[in-house]
């Protein structure tokens, strides 16, 4: 895991520092330097022009330019205040301006073509939900300090801040209450099957579709499978249900009130899945609370279960022992809470998270996934092409999966997003639909197994 750091945390640890200021910028300056003589190939006859503030974070830029010109780099420095609105020609200019604790708006120089390179965060966007003001420059690479931060992850962060390259100089940020997810992390996360092992000990149950409407059902049971699950259950209630997957076992459930038809084998399951497709007819909305609140195993809750809990979630959820994952995309969360997450989505799902004592995995570009204690895990392996229907549906058989095998409901949660987000990244650039990407999973996995590391992923 790489831990991700608010500005507010950011600056804690800065003024917690053994060393003086100036040793942090030589160092920070260092790093820069050494990003750019990365990115200009070379030295000689290199002509680098940096954009510095009035801050630290300007200083970490001069601090850099006079490192290239040691080197023989051919430096200009300007001064934020005054650069001119189009900078001269150069190989390469260097975004020193402002932090990621500036405030108010920005407009960056025209770099007239060259490559621009970011010093901690392009200058504009804010540090804790990536939010641009103004014009932020687009940069090819960003160099961090001691960790990433929110902006860098979410908002207009992504687009903006090219690779991310985080540089260790020397700070503690051990208490970091965030983290973004990497393929070591899932494959440490979800339990291997034992020698001895057998179907039941990872046993699945999906209540999911509703007459007629059946695909939701069919992706979650088959991403369960594919995900690792060794028995898996589906029933459809008030329908006799898919014959596919034809690995699962089909068994119908009643229309209306079939909470109680899950009583007497739910215990049986490591894990029973409850939403996708189900409708929301009175009667599915009062078997959802019904279940939610007396079934004793885990449950994953996404979907139509999700508006059948509504903004009653907390007191639904409230007495129950056993782990429970709430999977929403921004319009279930308003439905939960009343609002929508906002710019700040790691305190958004914290504060659903605490409410309803279930973990919370927010979907979103950036999936972030909070625990009730307010740990943060951030996944950022997909890419658009899970902007298509049904992908959160296959993401709801995952996590159920991960929660079978063993993985603690956090951990599940965020190694199922990772995992999906992998999946459609082994899928084609073009044309690809959620029944797709089941079968993608163990490709997937295979490569998790052969690599450490995601393309677009941090250096």
């Amino acid at each position: 895991m790489i831990p991700v750091v608010t500005p507010e945390e950011m600056a804690a640890v800065d003024a917690a520092a053994p060393e003086p200021v100036e040793v942090l910028i030589s160092r920070a300056g260092a790093a820069v330097a050494a990003a750019a003589l990365d990115l200009l190939g070379g030295a000689t006859g290199r002509r680098v022009v940096v954009v510095a503030g009035p801050g630290n974070n300007g200083n970490d830029g001069r601090s850099a330019a006079s490192l290239l010109e040691r080197r023989g780099v051919r430096v200009t420095v300007h001064d934020a205040a005054t650069a001119p609105d189009v900078l001269e020609p150069a190989d390469l200019v260097v975004d020193a301006a402002f932090g990621t604790g500036f405030r108010g708006t920005y407009r960056f120089p025209d770099p007239d073509g060259a490559p621009v390179l970011a010093v901690d965060i392009p200058s504009g966007l804010d540090g804790l939900t990536g939010a641009a003001s103004g014009a932020p420059a687009v940069a090819v690479a960003t160099v961090t300090f001691a960790a990433p931060k929110p902006g860098l992850l979410y908002g207009s962060g992504p687009a903006r801040c090219g690779e991310v390259r985080v540089a260790d100089i020397g700070l503690d940020v051990s208490g970091a209450r965030a983290h973004l997810v990497e393929d070591t992390d899932v494959l440490a996360w979800v339990p291997e099957r034992s020698p001895d092992d057998h179907k039941w000990r990872h046993a699945v149950w999906v209540v999911a579709g509703s007459p007629g409407m059946t695909g939701a059902a069919r992706l979650c049971a088959a991403a369960a499978l594919r995900g690792g699950a060794g028995y898996v259950r589906l029933s459809v209630p008030g329908d006799a249900g898919p014959q596919e997957p034809v690995e699962a076992v089909h068994v119908p459930l009643p229309p209306s009130d079939w909470s109680d038809a899950l009583r007497p084998d739910a215990e049986r399951f490591a894990v029973v899945a409850i939403g996708p497709g189900l409708g929301r007819a009175a009667g599915t909305a009062a078997a959802v609370r019904r279940a939610a609140a007396d079934l004793d195993v885990p449950l994953v809750l996404d979907g139509d279960a999700l508006f059948a809990l509504g903004p009653d979630a907390p007191a639904v959820l409230a007495g129950r022992a056993a782990p429970t994952v709430l999977t929403p995309h921004d319009g279930e969360f308003e439905r939960l809470t009343g609002a929508a997450p906002g710019p700040d989505r790691p305190g958004a799902a914290r504060g659903l998270a605490s409410a309803t004592g279930a973990v919370v995995l927010l979907k979103g570009p950036t999936t972030t996934v909070a625990a009730p204690d307010g740990a943060v895990l951030v996944v950022r392996s997909g890419d658009a092409r899970l902007a298509t229907a049904g992908s959160g549906d296959v993401l709801t058989g995952l996590v159920a999966a991960h929660l079978a095998a063993g993985a603690e409901p956090l951990r599940a949660a965020a190694a199922a997003a990772h995992l999906h987000g992998l999946a459609a990244r082994c899928g084609p650039p073009r044309g690809l639909v959620a029944g797709d990407l089941p079968d993608l999973v163990p490709v997937a996995w295979g490569r998790l197994l052969g690599s450490s590391s995601f393309p677009g992923g941090p250096a």
